[in-house]
């Protein structure tokens, strides 16, 4: 027997699909919209509303969503709470509804250029990830921040191709200095001090995690910044990868490279919607 939602209810579904559809748009709060798209999300995953591509544009969509509502003034305790009402609500909606029918169109009909999209800016408070879905042979960079220490440009990022695996890199090009001899990503962990820091800095010593570059090697032409020739590539395991994802959109990430006489260089990033901006990857090239 097929059951329908109450015109409030259908009306709230409605309003899910206007938040969802328009990733950019400010009709919502941030929180809302986490919430609207945690409730979609959750839905299709209860009732197989949608095809992979477009499941993983919604994905990004929750993530980007997340971001803006942590820089908005939430923390992590009310967005998991907002994430469990989401659920709920998805768990009491029948799926043969046709309100849901109607929200699983219009979705997909929102998303269906969002999913063809080949390059999208996720901003940051100080910084922007970049990334960039179209199929390259080459490696190529399809999540980057830019930063710099002294006069050397510095890249941090993911870097892939058609015939290689996504790879956390950082690549800098070194001026008037001797080259280190190992790098590390500096960050929170969220193991040791579960809660934010937001001091636009690293957490004390006792809070911190390292993540050593397992490799390095000459940088590739398409990964060095304007105007250099020559570079390193410090090129990181999984971990990397998964350790900043986690961290709040609003912290620092610091990238240090250390030298044979014990002295290291540093290089600010910012967390962003790094996780946001791997969830677009997920969607696969264009």
């Amino acid at each position: 027997m097929r059951i329908a939602l109450s015109p409030r209810g259908a009306r709230r579904l409605i309003g899910a699909v206007l938040a969802v559809a328009l990733p950019t748009s400010a009709m919502a709060a941030p929180q809302d919209r986490y919430y609207e798209r945690s409730f979609v999300l959750a839905a299709n995953q209860r009732c197989g509303l949608f095809q992979p591509q477009v499941s993983a544009a919604l994905n990004a969509a929750a993530w980007q969503a997340r971001g803006a509502a942590l820089r908005a003034g939430a923390n992590d305790r009310e967005l998991a709470e907002t994430a469990r009402r989401a659920r709920a609500r998805a768990a009491s909606t029948p799926c043969d509804s046709g309100d849901l029918k109607l929200v699983g169109g219009r979705v997909r009909k929102a998303f269906a250029g969002w999913s063809r999209t080949a390059r999208m800016t996720f901003p940051g408070d100080r910084s922007d990830w970049i990334a960039d879905r179209a199929a390259y042979a080459r490696p190529t960079w399809r999540l980057v921040q830019q930063s710099s220490v002294g006069a050397s440009p510095i890249r941090l990022g993911v870097v892939g191709g058609l015939d290689r695996p996504d790879v956390m890199t950082a690549v800098v090009s070194w001026h008037g200095r001797p080259r280190p001899t190992g790098a590390r990503i500096v960050l929170r962990d969220v193991a040791v001090a579960p809660r934010p820091w937001l001091a636009r800095e690293l957490p004390p010593q006792a809070q911190r995690r390292a993540v050593w570059a397992s490799s390095v090697g000459a940088a590739e032409n398409e990964l060095l910044p304007s105007g250099r020739e020559a570079g390193q590539a410090w090129r990181f395991p999984a971990v990397a990868a998964e350790a900043m994802g986690q961290l709040d959109p609003r912290e620092a990430v610091v990238v240090e490279f250390v030298f044979r006489d014990g002295s290291v260089a540093r290089s600010t990033f910012e967390a962003g919607d790094f996780a946001a901006g791997r969830a677009f990857l997920a969607m696969g090239p264009v």
